[in-house]
């Protein structure tokens, strides 16, 4: 007890002065997806509020799992966080045998970044601007199509599973290291369609490269796109979240003092229409509510992962 003591008062004087240099938040999708333009789009901000640079590091691969093991192994003194999403921390659980791990018990979660909606969109070439009527082109030459995701295990891959088990589709599943390959090869034609979020998509829907064919929710930047419930299909409704998660042992004063920061960035009216802009709805809230959304989600994202057999080795 007299030990622990002692180690008391250096770890909250710790706190009290953090931060004192630059804080790492490892994103693990490579630069140009919607979860980097998440944390990029609150950066300047970000840095203000705390007084010291935020730094931007991307560690892609395996679904963002490679980011995610990395900072659950980094020191828990609040300079190291990750851009926790649904794919990472709740998804992954499922479809890795061998999680490098515990979404809960291997971090502490500072808050919610925001949420986004899925868009299904296709390459141009592929006939069909609505659900049924793309479902009928792939049906007529079903072995010459594949889908694209942002990862293995990803929700971008979920979905994609979802939809070919919901079309009765041999559709091929290619998966790839963030969203910027996969939307290169999209427009491309090597794969022909592909689930992800609109902060990365609507460039290229916009200019015609992409053609969006349903969203799993309402949202301003594809006011013109009905949603996968409004033509008839009631089981595409998800979402993403985004949050930012600390290694586990960071003390709680330097998480609320983060939690404090972030929830009066995302407050500001300039960053929510800047968010607004990129298809992503800003989320303040507090670290109790990103952990009971984690933990919630991976159950239900479990029944989904096992409905469509999604097992990444």
């Amino acid at each position: 007890m007299g030990l622990l003591a002692a180690f008391a008062p250096a770890i909250v004087s710790a706190a009290e002065v953090w931060p004192s240099r630059p804080i790492t938040i490892v994103v693990p999708f490579p630069a140009g997806g919607g979860t980097d333009m998440a944390i990029r789009g609150i950066q300047p901000q970000l840095q203000k509020e705390l007084g010291q640079p935020i730094v931007i590091d991307n560690r892609g691969g395996a679904g963002g799992t490679i980011g995610s093991a990395f900072v659950a192994k980094a020191a828990p003194d609040g300079y190291t966080a990750v851009l926790a999403t649904t794919s990472t921390h709740a998804v992954s659980v499922s479809v890795y045998p061998r999680l490098p791990y515990d979404p809960l018990r291997d971090f502490v979660y500072a808050g919610f970044i925001g949420t986004s909606p899925y868009v299904l969109a296709t390459n141009p070439a592929v006939a069909g601007t609505d659900v049924k009527s793309l479902i009928a082109t792939l049906r007529q030459n079903p072995q010459q199509y594949s889908f694209a995701s942002v990862g293995a295990g990803t929700v971008s891959h979920l979905l994609g599973e979802q939809f070919k088990s919901y079309a009765g589709l041999p559709l091929v599943h290619v998966p790839y290291r963030g969203a910027a390959p996969a939307y290169t090869d999209l427009m491309g034609g090597q794969v022909q369609l592909m689930f992800d979020n609109p902060a990365g998509l609507v460039p290229y829907i916009r200019s015609g490269k992409l053609t969006a064919v349903a969203t799993t929710a309402p949202n301003a930047l594809l006011a013109g796109v009905p949603t996968f419930q409004q033509q008839g299909i009631p089981n595409f409704t998800q979402s993403l979240w985004y949050g930012v998660a600390f290694p586990k042992g960071t003390p709680a004063p330097v998480v609320e003092r983060f939690n404090l920061a972030l929830n009066k960035v995302l407050g500001d009216r300039a960053v929510a229409a800047d968010f607004a802009a990129k298809g992503i709805n800003a989320r303040p809230g507090t670290p109790a509510e990103l952990k009971a959304a984690v933990a919630a989600d991976i159950p239900y994202w479990g029944r989904i992962a096992k409905a469509v057999g999604a097992t990444i080795d």
